[in-house]
């Protein structure tokens, strides 16, 4: 049985036509499907939060690093919550 957390990852990016699917690919690849996902854009930046309620704790860090190398993300920020408590990570 695999361990499992909650994880939100928050995002800061150059606004970009492209980037809410590319955003995605790192949880697709490893057949993951976020349980939400809310964007907003201001003045050229975006801000996207991408949450998982049960995500394979060993994929966490796969996901944190897939996102922060993508074209034009500046930020990543990772929140786990575990039964024994919170982590914040920044990731890139």
């Amino acid at each position: 049985m695999s361990h499992t957390v909650s994880v939100l990852f928050t995002v800061e990016a150059e606004a970009s036509p492209c980037l809410l699917p590319r955003l995605l690919q790192p949880f697709a690849k490893r057949d993951l499907t976020p349980d939400h996902m809310v964007s907003q854009q201001h003045r050229g930046r975006m801000r996207v939060e991408l949450g998982m309620e049960q995500m394979p704790a060993g994929m966490v860090h796969l996901v944190a690093g897939n996102l922060g190398q993508l074209v034009g993300v500046h930020r990543v920020t990772e929140h786990r919550e575990t039964r024994g408590g919170t982590g914040l990570r920044v990731a890139a």
